[in-house]
């Protein structure tokens, strides 16, 4: 039974076995309980008929009114004082029958066999063809006493019935076992082509297809496996384009330092040059840094979120202190900037969020334009605040807008000129407040500004 199919057919059909047995058990404890009784009281009516109907009519031939009584389905057995025994009917299987019983229905009393057969089974209890399983009455006939000993001859009432039920049985039986099959078949089947599609996807091949269409709990189990596929293909070829790119942007400076490097061996150098070189290799170098502290960053939040320290903080101030830190940039760039930012107190990680923020007005002073504005402004719902970011820069078009979030994702460099970055912080910022339980929404439009707005639980 190595085979989910075997062993579902297996305790199919052990299930109908047992079903089988318990059935049969329930039946013979009502037969005995129930219909036993039933049973011998109505055999004792039909025997007591009998001897009332000789009694009534003592010119009738006995031995041929009870031979015409066995032919339409009884077996019976006629005792005579002396003990002689007259049989008519289909001949019982077991004649033995105690002096004592038949004494004691000679003098009067009824025998009622069938209500204390002994208690076996079903089978030996109804169709027990023996002289014990009958019913004895006292019988008079021309000044004479019998005893009278009757009971349904079983076989000739039942005899084409029991055949039909036996052929309706073995059918039914066989009818289900072969649905059981075809129906495990139909079940299993599904199974065993998840099972194939999951080592296909072991082994890398994520193009599984699966032909199932259904509305039950194995067609919804193979929905979710194709979804589950798909998205792993997503990120293999996430990683792919993971690795590909960090790989460009490791090398990229890389190069660029090891080419200046040369330039500097140079003898006929000039000072100024040589200043120009170290200041591209320093540039360059702390590009790198950034990248690496980036990535860091990012291993961290996606690996850990108790690496979250949270307590309670004043946003606005925390805010107020950043812009402080942006003053230079901002006044070099001759932008504007405006902000409201009332005290409010928030449950968060203050270091991650202060992240989230530097990102933001980064960005904001970064693709701003020359005498453009900032204006940024906390304002609180019921359970949570919304900070606002808008400036007024290049903007981003709607293909950009879907891909902001995506790791190592860079906005056109012609359009943006000489602006450069990693293509990561944007993509902390998102980890940073889903971490928070927050949400981030951005509005766009090219040459007009950008407005990013984070929502954050007070609490």
């Amino acid at each position: 039974m190595k085979t989910l199919y075997v062993k579902f057919i297996v305790i199919t059909i052990g299930m109908m076995f047992i079903s089988f047995i318990l059935a049969f058990v329930i039946s013979n404890f009502y037969y005995q309980q129930k219909l036993k009784p039933y049973n011998d009281n109505k055999n004792t009516k039909v025997a007591l008929d009998i001897a009332e109907f000789v009694e009534r009519h003592p010119k009738i031939n006995l031995t041929q009114y009870l031979e015409s009584l066995s032919k339409v389905g009884y077996q019976m057995c006629l005792v005579e004082t002396n003990r002689n025994k007259t049989y008519f009917g289909k001949p019982f299987r077991d004649k033995s029958l105690s002096v004592t019983t038949e004494k004691e229905v000679l003098n009067g009393r009824i025998f009622h066999g069938m209500l204390h057969f002994p208690q076996g089974t079903f089978v030996t209890g109804f169709f027990a063809n023996e002289l014990k399983n009958t019913i004895g009455v006292p019988l008079k006939y021309n000044g004479k006493t019998f005893a009278l000993f009757i009971r349904p001859d079983i076989k000739f009432l039942f005899n084409e019935m029991h055949i039909l039920f036996g052929w309706i049985l073995g059918i039914a039986i066989t009818l289900t076992i072969v649905m059981v099959v075809i129906n495990t078949k139909y079940l299993v089947k599904p199974i065993s082509n998840l099972t194939k599609a999951t080592k296909s996807l072991a082994n890398g091949d994520f193009n599984v297809k699966m032909n199932v269409y259904r509305d039950d709990e194995i067609g919804e189990l193979s929905n979710s496996f194709l979804q589950m596929a798909r998205k792993l293909e997503q990120i293999d070829d996430i990683r792919k384009e993971f690795i590909s790119n960090i790989s460009h942007d490791i090398q990229s400076p890389l190069s660029n330092i090891k080419g200046y490097a040369n330039l500097l061996d140079t003898e006929s150098l000039s000072k100024k040059e040589r200043s120009q070189y170290v200041s591209i290799i320093n540039g360059e170098i702390s590009r790198l840094s950034t990248l690496t502290k980036q990535l860091l960053l990012l291993s961290s939040l996606d690996q850990n979120e108790e690496m979250m320290k949270k307590k309670n903080y004043d946003l606005g101030k925390q805010l107020k202190e950043l812009m402080r830190n942006y003053q230079w940039a901002i006044n070099e760039k001759e932008i504007m900037l405006s902000y409201s930012l009332p005290d409010i107190e928030i449950v968060g990680d203050p270091s991650l969020l202060n992240t989230v923020w530097d990102n933001l007005l980064a960005n904001a002073v970064k693709y701003n334009k020359p005498n453009g504005s900032i204006e940024i402004s906390i304002d609180q719902k019921e359970e949570s605040v919304i900070v606002t970011f808008e400036d007024t820069g290049i903007g981003m078009n709607d293909k950009e807008l879907g891909q902001i979030f995506e790791r190592f994702y860079r906005a056109d460099k012609a359009r943006t000129r000489t602006v450069e970055g990693t293509g990561l912080g944007l993509s902390i910022v998102k980890t940073i407040i889903d971490l928070h339980r927050g949400s981030i929404h951005v509005r766009s439009k090219e040459n007009e500004g950008t407005t990013f707005m984070v929502e954050l639980p007070i609490c």
